[in-house]
C-alpha cells in the first residue's frame, strides 16, 4: 500500500497554512491560484503541489506581501520571492513547512536537509525548543483532526528523537559530572510517549547534571532499584497516557509509599495529564508538579 498522502481537501489546506478554508476559496476564485481535482464522486481535492503553494502563499501573506501581489508572481516569481524571505529573515521561517513536506511524504532525506540547515545557523536547544517543540505541537492537532495518520506522527518524531540522541550521545563524550544528585528519568508502566521525557534528559546533560535515563513503561517497584546504589535521587516523570484519568492520585501516592518515603528523593512530574491531578488528595511534601517543560527548564 502506499502510505504517502497524495490528496488534500480544502479543510487539510486551511490546517496545515493557518489560511481558512473560506479564504482560501476566494483566493482560488478571484485570482485562480488553484486548481482542484475532482473525484469520481465529483468531490474536490488538491495536490502536493497545491499544498507546497499555499504553504508558500501562506508564508509570504504572513510576512505582510498582500494576496493581489503573491497571486500576480509566476510560480517560480512565488518560489524566489519565498528564498528571498527566508535569506532576509532566517531560514527558520519556512523550516515547520518543510518539516510538514518530508512528514507527509515519509522523506527523511528533507528531514534531514532541513534540520542541517538549521543547525548551521542555530543550537540544538534553539531548533528545538522554537521549531522542534510548536512544530510537534502542530501535528498534535493534525493527528486528532484526522489530517494526518499515526504512520505520519511516529515517522516524524522519531527522526526527531534520532537528533535528541545524537546531542545527547556529544554531552555524554565530552562532560563528566561529579555532583551528588542523581537524576532518575523514567516513564510509568505503558506509558511510551518519551520524547519529552527524552529532551529534558538532554537539558539535564546540557547544564552539567548526572543523569541517568531508564526510558518507557517502567514499573514503580523497579524504581527502588536506583535507590540501592545512589542516595539523593530526583525522579522524573512525564505523564502524556498513563496513568489513567481515574488513578492519577493513587499513582503518585504509590510513589510516595513504595519510593519516597523515609528518603530524601523527590519527584518531579510533567505531562498534559497533570492537569487531571486534585491536590488536595495526594501528599506532595516531596512532590513537585510542572505545568511545562519550560517552566523546569527555568530552574535548571
Amino acid at each position: 500500500m502506499n502510505n504517502i498522502k497524495t490528496e488534500f481537501t480544502i479543510k487539510d489546506l486551511e490546517n496545515f497554512s493557518g489560511i481558512k478554508a473560506h479564504t482560501i476559496r476566494i483566493w482560488e476564485k478571484r485570482y485562480n491560484l488553484f486548481e482542484p481535482n475532482r473525484t469520481d464522486s465529483n468531490i474536490r481535492y488538491y495536490d502536493m503541489e497545491s499544498l507546497q503553494k499555499i504553504l508558500n502563499i501562506s508564508l509570504l501573506n504572513n510576512s505582510g506581501l498582500k494576496i493581489s501581489k503573491i497571486a500576480a508572481l509566476s510560480e517560480k516569481g512565488l518560489e524566489q520571492q519565498v528564498k528571498e524571505l527566508i535569506f532576509k529573515d532566517g531560514f527558520e521561517n519556512q523550516a515547520t513547512n518543510s518539516l510538514k513536506l518530508a512528514m507527509l511524504n515519509f522523506d527523511e532525506s528533507l528531514f534531514n536537509k532541513t534540520y542541517n540547515s538549521l543547525i548551521q545557523q542555530f543550537s540544538f536547544r534553539i531548533i528545538f525548543t522554537k521549531i522542534f517543540m510548536p512544530f510537534l505541537n502542530e501535528i498534535g492537532v493534525l493527528w486528532q483532526i484526522n489530517s494526518i495518520t499515526p504512520a505520519h506522527e511516529h515517522f516524524i518524531t522519531n527522526l526527531i528523537k534520532q537528533k535528541i540522541h545524537i546531542n545527547i550521545e556529544k554531552l555524554q563524550v565530552s562532560q563528566s559530572k561529579s555532583e551528588a544528585q542523581k537524576f532518575v528519568l523514567y516513564l510509568p508502566l505503558n506509558e511510551i510517549h518519551e520524547l519529552g521525557l527524552l529532551y529534558l534528559h538532554f537539558e539535564l546533560l546540557f547544564h552539567g547534571h548526572n543523569s541517568i535515563y531508564l526510558g518507557q513503561s517502567v514499573p514503580v517497584e523497579n524504581l527502588g532499584d536506583l535507590q540501592k546504589v545512589y542516595d539523593n535521587i530526583c525522579f522524573v516523570t512525564y505523564l502524556t497516557v498513563e496513568p489513567s484519568k481515574e488513578s492519577i492520585e493513587h499513582y503518585l501516592e504509590e510513589v510516595n509509599s513504595k519510593v519516597l518515603k523515609n528518603s530524601n528523593d523527590i519527584l518531579w512530574v510533567l505531562g498534559v495529564k497533570t492537569a487531571l491531578l486534585d491536590e488536595n488528595l495526594v501528599d506532595l511534601s516531596q512532590i513537585k508538579v510542572f505545568k511545562s517543560p519550560l517552566e523546569l527548564l527555568n530552574i535548571l
